[in-house]
């Protein structure tokens, strides 16, 4: 049983290049669990809440009950449920989840295999977050699921991923990009380094890698580290024009907030330099369409939690 391509292998929902993460952050909360409890089981009423609050931060703008993956995780292979009336899931619903108390947990081989392999579940954690979740998201992401992790980028398969065969992160991307734009912040025009060397400042993927993001510069910002981070959540992204745009809704009452947040509403972007290619319609269309939290609401798997996983 290779257990990595299983994970790896995880049957989403799938159209037009969305989002979703429900079936992985799922996963990695168990594997939070598991670590605190290699036997214990999460009785569906109870985590509930935790559940939510990671769709609601990490998941897809549209909204899901955490009912949909913890009944269709069950397909994988790396999952079961049960109910106070025996094994197997009472359906989708959240109605038929709470007054059943169904409880799920980690397949039966995959928590053995857990147990006789430590370094198993970091490898697991880490493939999840690479298909998933752009790096500057998996620290703190670790942490909202409680998986304690030596955190680290994904190495154990030269540089390739299983479910991502072939695709090689290139190297020279974060170089190509803040050269690009003259080593500053796209959006506040943040230039600092230490000497000769830029600090605070990162190579942002427009459009994921994980979802088939180029490593281009036209696929690239060059952004401080506070912008990056809120570029990933949702809370600034991109308009038609390739000016900035603010989610209606970030909240912030102080004066920082306002002056590196709010006040970067509708300003252009800086950069890049004259002969290296601006950010494609297509990648900044995806960023719209899948992560910024704008007005209106993309499709994905739906509240109705009897819809099947493609």
């Amino acid at each position: 049983m290779d257990w990595l391509e299983r994970v790896a292998g995880l049957r989403q929902w799938a159209r037009g290049g969305a989002r979703a993460p429900h079936k992985p952050l799922l996963l990695l909360y168990a594997l939070g669990r598991f670590q605190e409890d290699s036997e214990g089981e999460l009785r569906y009423s109870d985590v509930e809440g935790d559940l939510k609050r990671l769709l609601a931060e990490y998941g897809p703008r549209n909204r899901t009950t955490p009912a949909y993956p913890f009944h269709h995780l069950t397909g994988d292979g790396v999952w079961e449920v049960s109910t106070d009336g025996g094994a197997g899931s009472p359906g989708p619903l959240v109605t038929e989840l709470r007054a059943s108390g169904a409880r799920g947990r980690l397949d039966p081989g995959l928590r053995a295999a857990l147990r006789r392999d430590p370094v198993l579940l970091a490898r697991m954690a880490r493939i999840l977050l690479d298909l998933h979740f752009p790096p500057s998201l998996h620290g703190e992401l670790c942490e909202a699921a409680g998986l304690e992790l030596e955190y680290g980028g994904l190495r154990e398969y030269g540089g390739l991923v299983p479910g991502q065969r072939g695709r090689r992160r290139d190297r020279r991307m974060r170089e190509m990009v803040l050269a690009a734009y003259e080593y500053r912040c796209a959006f506040c025009g943040y230039d600092g380094a230490l000497g000769m060397v830029p600090v605070g400042l990162e190579a942002a993927h427009v459009r994921w890698w994980a979802f088939k993001g180029p490593d281009d510069v036209d696929n690239g910002l060059c952004l401080c580290a506070l912008h990056h981070k809120l570029f990933d959540k949702g809370v600034l992204g991109l308009g038609e024009d390739l000016r900035v745009v603010v989610s209606a809704r970030f909240a912030g009452r102080s004066a920082a907030a306002e002056q590196q947040v709010r006040a970067l509403s509708g300003r252009a972007l800086i950069g890049p330099r004259t002969g290296s290619a601006p950010v494609a319609a297509e990648h900044r269309s995806w960023h719209t369409d899948h992560v910024f939290h704008g007005n209106g609401e993309a499709r994905g798997p739906q509240t109705v939690a009897s819809r099947s996983p493609a």
